[in-house]
């Protein structure tokens, strides 16, 4: 904002010095200015940038041959102009304004009938120092834009590395409580039986304290077993992070829906790996082929404990569509986990649906 209102001081600044010291017509030249400082004002949003400079270089034409004596201020004026227009126009356009200028330029000497070879001069050395900068300033851009590319895979191959990370980790705890429970549960619980027929054999001996520690080894081993699944069990929860993340980065809006008890199905890795890239294609092939910049996702539980999904995008043309590889991969990897995928159009939605049958807690 600051270097606005300083743009516009120099700008406005200008047009009261040709006002004052070159003007013959004070009143229509005020008018001039007026539509000038309008013309920049509109520059603040960015839109039809070229237009307005064009219209800019335009009213300073005119009021340079309908109300001035002298034309050193109003080439000025050209020249402020076309330095401002670096920082918004490309090197084609910047072409155009040169080209409009110098046109002006010669047609205002000649209309005063005043050729100043010094103006001239100076007007081509400040259009090649031009463009020399606007070469520069395209360069940082070119420069600024790799960098936030390559700073945005940075992070991208990171959280990816987290995520792998955390997975193998996941696993390896998923796999202790598994032998956890298969054998050292199944071990305790065995004792105990075999120590209820040694009560039994042997009414005489009491076992009461040996049938304690043994039923107090097994809790452990289950709360163990359980806190090791912790983990596994907030699948959905990273499965929300992840599309959220997903989200940010794709600059598309997910209208995300969890009903009752979503957050406490207990989905393994593999299946949160398996949801998290159904959703990820889904959204991918809304803003690949249906242009569409919003996304609804529901997540529900079905009555057998499976997990549901259902991602929608509205569609602006109607057509025949194929499975691409994508969401063919991806019904293949639900089958393996013996859930289903349906992929399907209306008449002004795309629909991906499905379910996920998920493993009960030990």
């Amino acid at each position: 904002m600051k270097v606005f209102w300083l743009r516009l001081g120099l700008f406005l600044a200008i047009w009261l010095l040709l006002i004052t010291m070159e003007s013959s017509f004070v009143p229509y030249h005020i008018l001039i200015c007026t539509v000038a400082l309008l013309l920049f004002f509109l520059l603040t949003f960015q839109h039809r940038v070229m237009l307005l400079y064009v219209l800019l270089l335009l009213v300073v034409f005119i009021g340079a041959i309908q109300f001035v004596n002298e034309i050193l201020f109003s080439v000025v004026l050209l020249w402020f102009l076309l330095w401002d227009s670096l920082h918004r126009i490309s090197i084609r356009m910047y072409y155009g304004l040169t080209a409009i200028l110098l046109a002006e330029i010669l047609m205002i000497m000649w209309i005063q009938q005043s050729y100043q070879i010094e103006l001239l001069i100076s007007t081509i050395v400040i259009v090649i120092s031009g463009y020399f900068v606007l070469k520069e300033i395209y360069q940082r851009k070119y420069y600024r834009k790799i960098y936030h590319e390559l700073l945005n895979e940075y992070r991208k191959l990171k959280r990816m590395n987290i995520t792998a990370e955390n997975n193998a980790r996941l696993e390896e705890r998923t796999k202790i409580a598994r032998d956890m429970h298969d054998t050292v549960g199944h071990r305790l619980t065995a004792l105990i039986m075999r120590l209820e027929l040694l009560s039994i054999e042997h009414s005489s001996i009491s076992f009461d304290t040996l049938k304690e520690l043994a039923k107090e080894s097994l809790e452990d081993t289950r709360q163990a077993v359980k806190t090791l699944q912790l983990d596994e069990s907030e699948g959905i929860a990273s499965v929300v992070h992840l599309i959220r993340k997903l989200e940010a980065e794709s600059h598309i809006t997910v209208q995300f829906t969890m009903k009752k008890g979503v957050l406490n199905v207990p989905l393994s890795n593999d299946k949160s790996v398996i949801l998290y890239r159904i959703i990820q294609e889904a959204i991918t092939n809304a803003m690949r082929h249906a242009n569409s910049r919003e996304v609804n996702v529901i997540l529900s539980k079905s009555a057998d404990g499976a997990l549901t999904f259902e991602i929608t995008n509205a569609i602006f043309e109607s057509k025949q569509f194929e499975l691409g590889f994508g969401l063919k991969n991806m019904k293949v990897r639900v089958a393996e986990v013996n859930g289903t995928l349906n992929v399907y159009q209306l008449e002004n939605r795309f629909i991906v649906s499905g379910r996920i049958p998920v493993q009960k807690p030990y």
